[in-house]
Formats: C-alpha cells, sequence, structure tokens
C-alpha cells in the first residue's frame, strides 16, 4: 500500500457505516454549496437552478474523492505506463486547468477524476508528478474554509518538513550547488578585503532557513585561518518561526565549536521585524545572502523596497540565487500553471537520477517538499497576479540593474566545483556523465551567470552583484 499523500477520506469497510459516512460527507458539500466557485455561482444562476443542480455536482464531486483514496491506497505505478500515456495526463492536466479557469466546474471534476485513475505516487516520474498537480487543481476547486480543502493541502509537519529538506539535500545536487555556489564567491569577496577588513566577515541572510548553508562556509574559513590568525565571522539570519531560528542557531553554533581558530556570532532575527534595524561594523567585509529570498516577495515594489535597502548597507557583494523560470507570459493562470508543470517534471525526473525507483526517501522529499510546493503554487490565489514566480535569469539582472547593482564574472573556481559536485553525485545516475541527460552546468550571460540545468533546462541560476558606481 502507497504511503498516502493526506489523512485518507473516513471511508469504512462497514457498508452501513460507509453510507452513514457518505451521506455526512454529502451534506457537509451541500452545506457548503460544494465550497466550489463553478459554473452555479449566485450572481449568474437562479436559485432554484442551483438548488436542483448542487446534489448531482455533489455526486460528482464525491466520485472525484472516492478516486482520489483510491489512487493512495492502490499501487497504481508498479507496472509504470504505457507509451504515450504520459502526453495523455499532460493532456488531462491541460483540459482539467482549462475548465477551472472558465469556471467549467463539471468538466474539470470528469478531468480530474480520470488523472486520479492513472497518477500515482509511486509510478514513473510523470505519474508522480501529475498526482501532485492533480491534488492542487482538486483543491483550488475548492473554497479554503472547506475542511475538503484542508485534507487536500494539509501541511507536513515541521519534522516531516525538515527531514524531506534534509533528504533532497543530501540526495540532489540541487540546493548544494546553491549553497556551495554561493559559499564560494562569499569567499573570494573576503580574501579580495583580506589587508583592511580586520579578518572579519558579516553574512546578512535574508532567509537562512535551517542553516545548511553555513557549515561549508564555517568550515572553508576555519581551513584559512590560524591560531594566531583567526577569522570572524558573523551571520545575521533572518527566518519565518522563532523555533527554527533558535534551532539553527544551536545547530551553527555547535558545528563551529570545533573550529577552534574560528570565532562565529549568529543572530537570529524574524522576516519583517528588525529588516531595517541591522548592525555594521565598521572594517569587516559585509555580504548580503539572497538565495531563494526575493521570488518569495509579494510584488515587485517589494523587491526594489529591498535592492534600495541593501544598497544603503553598501555591501562588498550581494550573492542572488533563484529558480528559474521561463519565456512564456506569466498574465494567465494557464500559463503559470504550465510552467510550473515542466518545472516540477523536471524535478521529478531528475530524481530518478539520484534515488532508487523503490527509495522511501524520493517519496518522502515528493511528498513532504515538492508536492507541498506544487499544491501552494496552484492553489495561492493570492499571488497569481504576482510578476516574481520563477523569473529568467533576464529578467532578474535587469531588476538588479535598474536598482543600482552590478554583475561579476564568476570565478573559474565557482565554475569548477560546481562541475566537480555534479561529477561527486553522478556515481548514483543511470545516465552517462558525459552525454546528454543528467544535471548541467550552464555558463551564461558572458561567465555572470551559472545555473543548474537538468538536461536542456535552467533549474536554478547562481549570480553576485555589487554597488554601481
Amino acid at each position: 500500500m502507497l504511503t498516502c499523500l493526506l489523512p485518507p477520506p473516513p471511508y469504512s469497510k462497514n457498508k452501513g457505516s460507509e453510507r452513514m459516512q457518505e451521506v455526512e460527507i454529502e451534506e457537509d458539500l451541500l452545506t457548503l454549496g460544494l465550497s466550489i466557485n463553478g459554473s452555479w455561482r449566485s450572481d449568474s444562476i437562479s436559485k432554484k437552478r442551483k438548488i436542483r443542480d448542487e446534489p448531482y455536482a455533489c455526486n460528482k464531486f464525491f466520485a472525484l474523492l472516492q478516486a482520489r483514496d483510491r489512487m493512495l491506497q492502490l499501487d497504481a505505478g508498479s507496472h509504470g505506463l504505457e507509451d504515450g500515456k504520459g502526453l495523455h495526463l499532460i493532456h488531462l492536466l491541460l483540459i482539467s486547468a482549462t475548465a477551472i479557469d472558465d469556471n467549467n466546474t463539471s468538466s474539470a471534476i470528469d478531468s480530474l477524476t480520470e488523472l486520479y485513475r492513472n497518477v500515482s505516487l509511486n509510478g514513473d516520474p510523470i505519474q508522480r508528478v501529475s498526482a501532485y498537480f492533480t491534488d492542487g487543481l482538486a483543491a483550488k476547486l475548492l473554497t479554503r474554509r472547506s475542511p475538503l480543502y484542508s485534507m487536500i493541502v494539509a501541511n507536513p509537519t515541521p519534522e516531516q518538513e525538515l527531514l524531506a529538506f534534509t533528504q533532497l539535500y543530501r540526495n540532489s545536487p540541487y540546493y548544494q550547488f546553491a549553497h556551495f555556489t554561493a559559499n564560494q564567491v562569499i569567499i573570494e569577496a573576503f580574501d579580495e578585503e583580506e589587508k583592511h577588513n580586520n579578518r572579519s566577515l558579516h553574512v546578512i541572510d535574508f532567509d537562512v532557513s535551517y542553516g545548511f548553508q553555513w557549515p561549508s562556509l564555517i568550515q572553508s574559513l576555519s581551513d584559512k585561518a590560524t591560531s594566531n590568525s583567526p577569522i570572524y565571522l558573523r551571520i545575521t539570519g533572518f527566518g519565518q518561526s522563532l523555533e527554527v531560528l533558535k534551532e539553527t542557531e544551536i545547530r551553527l553554533k555547535n558545528f563551529a565549536k570545533g573550529c577552534n581558530n574560528l570565532f562565529f556570532e549568529f543572530k537570529g532575527n524574524l522576516r519583517g521585524l528588525g529588516q531595517r534595524n541591522i548592525e555594521v561594523k565598521k572594517d569587516e567585509t559585509l555580504v548580503v545572502n539572497l538565495v531563494f529570498y526575493l521570488q518569495s516577495l509579494m510584488s515587485s515594489n517589494e523587491v526594489s523596497a529591498t535592492l534600495n535597502y541593501i544598497k544603503l548597507l553598501n555591501p562588498s557583494l550581494v550573492v542572488l540565487v533563484e529558480k528559474e523560470g521561463s519565456r512564456i507570459s506569466r498574465s494567465f493562470f494557464l500559463s503559470r500553471f504550465m510552467e510550473s508543470l515542466h518545472y516540477f517534471a523536471a524535478m521529478f525526473d531528475s530524481l530518478d537520477d539520484c534515488l532508487p525507483a523503490d527509495s522511501i526517501d524520493r517519496l518522502s522529499i515528493e511528498k513532504n517538499h515538492l508536492g507541498r510546493e506544487i499544491k501552494y503554487i496552484v492553489t495561492n490565489e493570492e499571488r497569481e497576479n504576482n510578476n516574481l514566480k520563477n523569473e529568467r535569469l533576464e529578467t532578474w539582472k535587469k531588476r538588479m540593474e535598474s536598482n543600482g547593482f552590478e554583475g561579476i564574472k564568476l570565478s573559474s573556481r565557482s565554475i569548477s566545483q560546481a562541475k566537480l559536485l555534479l561529477k561527486i553525485k553522478s556515481h548514483c545516475s543511470n545516465s552517462d556523465f558525459a552525454n546528454a541527460g543528467g544535471f548541467r552546468i550552464f555558463e551564461r550571460d558572458e561567465g555572470r551567470g551559472l545555473s543548474l540545468g537538468w538536461q536542456d533546462r535552467h533549474l536554478i541560476t547562481a549570480t553576485s552583484w555589487r554597488c554601481a558606481l
């Protein structure tokens, strides 16, 4: 039996109990008006028509939930997909997204029901990624106050989320590429100013998360230091949870204890609080770390405000790492949906290159990290008109330059390090590392950008910046 993506619906093997629970669910759906923003909205259809149509729609949606429950319980992916079936799933997802965009609820439920009959959490990559996008679209039919919405998009526990992040960090070069590339650029900035920075480095991390980026930097600086010439490292980190910030501080300080020639200080603050009151000391190399941060902001105005504030700090370096978007328009839901589908299809495909087909770690990563992100993207209406999503390198370049920054060419060492990382990770690859396929490193913008890609698709891009004169 597959590990369930979410708690299963309350079905019972007892027929009498099962019928009673079916009635309760149907009544709940009717009470909420199905919680569906569908074609029977009161502003376009009479109350009489709405009352007549709701039981029919309720039965169809109940069948959808049954199909989802069967998908969660059956190992539908044990035999994989027949040739051409993957394209059929993509076609069904597009039909479903189009129907939802057109408020054609009946058509959306039909296509989503068929999807649930063919997707799997444990099948081919296309089956797996389609399962999470199907969940996202099903949830999009519901209002957020619906208990069914909460069931479909239920978040993992903090422990599950951390475990999934850790598993992805260990098994894929995705986050390691971002962190190691950023750290290499930071070390080089520190080296350039070593004669007048009092051997002090201050990193302002606008999204410190679990702090996984910093042990490698601590170790690298410790390797450079001596007992007679120690290095001072100060990290100011911002996060969304005081509990996570405290755990991150403990984790980093414990790691730094093993580096006797390094003085380490960490100060954690909640995002939005204290970001305008950062202590900057004289005679230290100041670096701002923006790894997966700017695209989390809600508007272009917030990005500009953040960059203007950073410029006032006058850092020696700004490191920017963001997910890479495509060239299609984000003005409409369908465009954003298809862009996200292509991006995560590459991510799921890449996991097969890193982990065996029966890996529990892979299921955890997809369920509690990538799948959670997919459903957030599909259902988060507040960000639907937000142009920040996943941007191309060219777009971020324009944003940075328009806010007074100029790009810095990345060193040959940064490029060599990234390629070495892939070589180390390629031991579990099913494909020849030297041939097409698998992870790749792309040098871009005349050496000012470095991207990690899967096959020919850019996944994340690292760039470095300084304040323009």
